[in-house]
């Protein structure tokens, strides 16, 4: 009986090594399924911080075609983040983007739920480490956006989206609770509706090699929610163009615009600068203002079909109505790396580093990322 157990032990943990090079020999073949078949790819989550505690969980991105015969249908993705901690923290987020048969509807639709700490600096361009102050954010957000194509690369949308926000000050004193600047500090609730313009000519929504992409979006909230709640509006300009400047080597740039504006606007609705996918190096909120413009350029070097190298570089800022000024862009810039785990549809996992500006006494800003697809 023994002498069975080892054999099988044995055989067992000898099929179990053969099927881990299956996979591994899998995950870097350099060949390319033409099958369009679907694909999954999760990405766990594991990091630990004194405020959080121990924070674990999982993200993954689920790519799909709605019509496996059209070899111009887009690639439909849907994504989600499930994570917890250990000082009862959870943040859930599924987000679904969808092009139907013949590419005639996109759809797009955000789903979250949110109780996580975060760093609070005040309000403008030039906020201070000194300042900051931590806060415990409540969120709840939904949005819904439907366009349909109606000239050849154009399509028109309407949008339906509900945010509602709950704060807590762990650092009661702070500049939070001081300034008066700082409208909103019991949260509250928005309702957006809105309408869009995009022209998109992208050869591929995942990784473009070339093309162009532009899109701006209006949004107004009415006053249904009474009290102090948001009554206003807000636009959003996005352009994107893609250049092949040889075989395996394509030049993308990246511009947005983002405004807010109203009387009263809350403090969580004013846009930010910075996340993983532009101003990469800053922390997302460490600068916030009624409006924020920001560029980026990417170069992007395709190794292999598995992998690939780029460089990035960029500037930004955020700035009070009429406040605009040359000077005050910031800088970021930064590489990565790229595993493409679906060469097919161009998707991948990737890795960058990046570095911002370098304030009187205080660190460099900068920001490692791991994610789900290319950050523009």
């Amino acid at each position: 009986m023994r002498k069975f157990l080892i054999c099988t032990t044995l055989l067992l943990s000898t099929l179990h090594g053969f099927g881990q090079m299956k996979l591994i020999k899998r995950m870097l073949s350099e060949d390319v399924d033409s099958t369009r078949k679907a694909s999954f790819m999760p990405l766990p989550l594991l990091r630990y911080s004194q405020e959080v505690g121990l924070e674990f969980g999982v993200g993954g991105l689920y790519s799909t075609y709605v019509d496996k015969t059209d070899t111009l249908n887009r690639s439909s993705n849907f994504s989600t983040v499930l994570s917890f901690s250990t000082k009862k923290q959870y943040n859930v987020s599924l987000k679904g983007d969808v092009w139907t048969k013949h590419n005639d509807y996109h759809l797009i639709s955000e789903l979250r739920f949110r109780s996580m700490p975060f760093d609070f600096f005040g309000i403008g361009n030039q906020t201070l480490e000194a300042n900051k102050d931590r806060l415990v954010q409540r969120q709840i957000r939904t949005f819904f956006d439907a366009e349909k194509n109606i000239l050849p690369f154009a399509y028109t949308g309407v949008s339906l989206g509900y945010e509602n926000y709950h704060f807590t000050d762990k650092d009661p004193g702070g500049i939070y609770s001081t300034d008066p600047a700082v409208l909103g500090k019991d949260g509250g609730s928005v309702l957006f509706i809105g309408v869009s313009q995009t022209y998109d000519t992208r050869n591929s929504n995942n990784y473009p090699t070339k093309g162009f992409f532009g899109r701006v979006s209006y949004q107004y909230a009415p006053n249904i929610f009474g009290k102090n709640d948001f009554n206003g509006s807000q636009i959003k300009v996005v352009v994107r163009n893609f250049w092949p400047l040889a075989k395996r080597l394509v030049l993308g740039v990246n511009g947005i615009y983002y405004t807010i504006q109203s009387k009263n606007t809350p403090f969580y609705l004013l846009p930010q600068l910075g996340n993983d996918e532009i101003m990469r190096g800053y922390y997302s909120g460490r600068y916030r203002d009624a409006n924020l413009l920001a560029a980026q350029t990417e170069l992007r070097y395709r190794l292999s079909n598995r992998f690939g190298l780029v460089v990035f570089g960029g500037g930004g800022q955020v700035f009070a109505n009429g406040g605009f000024a040359f000077s005050q862009f910031k800088p970021s810039v930064g590489g990565g790396i790229r595993y493409f785990y679906d060469p097919a549809k161009g998707l991948s996992v990737r890795a960058d580093y990046a570095v911002g500006e370098k304030n009187p006494g205080e660190a460099r800003q900068s920001g490692f990322y791991l994610s789900l697809a290319e950050a523009f």
